[in-house]
């Protein structure tokens, strides 16, 4: 599979420059046949705004041709339940209920759901059934934010 540090590499100056943070890219689909970019902005993201990074990055994609097989591109916003990438997104969120999979266990498990209560260069630290875990970026498999759809907005 290509590289997604090389892609990020290559794209993210262009979406930085049109106004946009580029979260998150991955492969998704059957076989890993989308290329998925998301990407945010102070404002939030409208339809117009993943139409102009599209056609921004294809043409960037189509010069430089990082992705050897055929794949489609989306560009999408994070969403409600967006992913926590770098630790900058884990520190914007401190306070809100992350879910987070390590590689390895930590402390006898994988997964933890919980609220996220600080983060710096090195790691989060999230409570998690009534504990505090401590967990390096490094093992994280992947973190998004766990909207909670229970409470009502007052």
């Amino acid at each position: 599979m290509q590289s997604l540090t090389k892609i990020r590499a290559l794209l993210e100056p262009s979406v930085d420059s049109l106004g946009y943070e580029l979260v998150h890219i991955e492969f998704a689909g059957s076989g890993g046949n989308i290329l998925r970019l998301y990407i945010d902005a102070p404002g939030g993201i409208e339809v117009d705004d993943c139409a102009s990074v599209s056609r921004q990055v294809s043409l960037i994609l189509d010069v430089e041709d990082p992705v050897k097989n055929a794949y489609t591109l989306e560009v999408s916003s994070p969403g409600l339940d967006r992913p926590l990438v770098k630790p900058a997104h884990f520190q914007q969120f401190a306070g809100e209920k992350a879910k987070i999979v390590m590689l390895t266990h930590v402390l006898g498990r994988r997964r933890f759901t919980g609220k996220l209560i600080e983060a710096d260069d090195e790691q989060v630290v999230l409570e998690a059934d009534g504990e505090s875990y401590d967990l390096p970026y490094e093992l994280m498999e992947s973190a998004r934010l766990e909207p909670d759809f229970g409470s009502k907005p007052s």
